[in-house]
């Protein structure tokens, strides 16, 4: 048994992934922020961290990033399953690898957790420092998403 899309349904496929990456990388910005936030207010005192830890910045960030990472990974999954079903392949080039290595970077960052939860400072810095490069290589893939959009919108 075959499942054939109609054409229509195929080229739309092309955007789904990029809406998803573009809202992705929004709420990685978010999560940044409010990693930041957790930051502060461990490192504040007084009646400083009393309004700080109001904000619940720790949970928020937690919840946030284990959306980040479900998302992550299906969009990359999905990215990948929509290029095979229309193209018959996938394009190996600079934006599939550093998306898979995003993807792999952010299971590694999130797999710190319970050890940045029993107080681990080299966990947190480790975690800081890769999710500082995931939004590095995030910033990339977005341009050269946009180029290649372009060039699905060139070719219809």
């Amino acid at each position: 048994m075959t499942l054939e899309l109609s054409p229509a349904v195929k080229y739309w496929l092309n955007f789904f992934h990029p809406l998803m990456m573009w809202v992705l990388l929004a709420l990685s910005l978010y999560a940044a922020y409010l990693g930041l936030q957790v930051q502060r207010t461990r490192n504040a005192q007084g009646e400083e961290k009393k309004e700080l830890i109001k904000g619940k910045f720790n949970v928020k960030h937690y919840q946030i990033g284990s959306i980040l990472l479900a998302l992550m990974v299906a969009g990359a999954v999905g990215g990948m399953a929509v290029t095979y079903i229309n193209n018959g392949k996938l394009f190996v080039g600079p934006h599939l690898l550093a998306g898979l290595g995003m993807t792999s970077l952010i299971a590694f960052s999130a797999s710190l957790s319970p050890f940045m939860q029993k107080g681990a400072n080299w966990a947190r810095v480790t975690h800081i420092l890769l999710n500082f490069v995931i939004l590095g290589l995030f910033t990339w893939q977005a341009i050269t998403g946009v180029q290649i959009v372009q060039r699905i919108l060139t070719n219809a």
